[in-house]
C-alpha cells in the first residue's frame, strides 16, 4: 500500500519545488543549521521537531545538518500517535509512504523483525493513517540522504517507561544488524508563555543529555512537561544507549515564539544527537 501524505499542504509544502526552497530556508534561517560543516564522529540518533516547518523546521535542520553525512540504509523513526487510534505500539509492512519528493519505502523483513523482538509493537497501518510526527520527518531526510533508504516507522500511543524500554532495546536489536540512523519525533511544552517554556524544556533536557531514563519520566512527571512524544525520546534514549552512545547532545532549542515573536504561548523544540 502507499500511505498518502496527511499534512502536506499544511505542515510543509504540497509540491516538490516549494518543499525543497522551503527546506533550504530552513537550513538558512537565522535559527537554522547553515552550512557548516560536519565531522564525521559517530551519530547514534537524533531528536527533531514536528510542528509546521515554518515554525520548527529550522530547529528541526540542525538533527538533520548533524546527520547529513551519514547515508544510512535504514531509518527507524518513532513518533506519538496523537490521535489515539489503533495499536499502542505500531508499525507496518509491504507499505511506501508518499511525500512530494517521492516514495520512502518501508523495510518490511526489519518490520516483522522488530515485532518479534518486542512484545508492545503489532502490524497495523490504521495506526499510522492520521498522524503527522512520522511523516513530517519523511521529507528531511530524503531532502538530505543522497542514496536510497528504508523507513522503519514505529508509532506511539502508549508512552510508558515499561514500554520504551521494551522498544528501545528492539529497536537496538535492529540497528546492531544494519545501517542505522533512530529519529525520535517530539515537540516540547505546549501552549506556554516563552519564558516558562524555555525553563521546562531546560529541566527535561538536562537528564535526556545525560542519558537517564528514569530521571527523564521523573522530571516529566514533577513538572508535568508538555511533551508529546516523551516516549518516543525515552525509546530512543535507551536504544542509542544500547548501542553504544555516551551521551547527548544539544544542538539547538527554539519555540514557536522565538521564531515566529508572539511569545505569549509557544511550543518548544529541541534538536539533539546521541553520540
Amino acid at each position: 500500500m502507499i500511505r498518502k501524505p496527511v499534512v502536506a499542504g499544511q505542515f510543509y509544502p504540497e509540491t516538490k519545488n516549494e518543499l525543497k526552497e522551503m527546506i533550504d530556508s530552513c537550513i538558512q534561517h537565522k535559527f537554522g543549521p547553515g552550512n557548516q560543516i560536519q565531522n564525521d564522529e559517530r551519530i547514534y540518533g537524533v531528536i527533531s521537531p514536528h510542528a509546521g516547518y515554518v515554525y520548527s523546521g529550522p530547529t528541526a535542520c540542525h538533527s538533520y545538518k548533524a546527520i547529513s553525512s551519514k547515508n544510512p540504509e535504514l531509518v527507524i523513526i518513532l513518533g506519538p500517535n496523537h490521535f489515539g487510534v489503533g495499536k499502542d505500539v505500531a508499525t507496518m509492512v509491504d507499505a511506501q509512504w508518499e511525500t512530494p519528493l517521492g516514495l520512502a519505502e518501508v523495510d518490511s523483513e526489519a518490520a516483522r523483525e522488530i515485532v518479534n523482538n518486542s512484545k508492545y509493537i503489532e502490524i497495523d497501518e490504521f495506526s499510522h493513517s492520521k498522524d503527522h510526527s512520522l511523516e513530517v520527518q519523511i521529507p528531511m531526510l530524503q531532502s538530505i540522504f543522497s542514496e536510497k533508504f528504508k523507513i522503519l516507522p514505529i508509532i506511539l500511543r502508549d508512552q510508558s517507561l515499561e514500554m520504551a524500554k521494551d522498544v528501545g532495546n528492539a529497536v537496538a536489536q535492529i540497528a546492531k544488524s544494519r545501517n542505522t540512523i533512530i529519529v525520535a519525533s517530539s515537540d516540547f511544552t505546549h501552549y506556554e508563555e516563552n519564558s516558562f517554556a524555555h525553563s521546562q524544556d531546560k529541566a527535561l533536557i538536562e537528564p535526556i543529555l545525560e542519558m537517564d531514563v528514569e530521571k527523564f519520566y521523573s522530571v516529566l512527571m514533577e513538572k508535568r512537561v508538555t511533551a508529546c512524544g516523551y516516549g518516543a525520546m525515552a525509546t530512543v534514549m535507551i536504544a542509542c544507549k544500547n548501542l553504544g552512545a555516551s551521551k547527548g547532545e544539544l544542538l539547538s532549542y527554539t519555540t514557536s515564539g522565538d521564531v515566529m515573536g508572539d511569545t505569549s504561548s509557544v511550543v518548544g523544540y529541541g534538536a539533539i544527537k546521541f553520540i
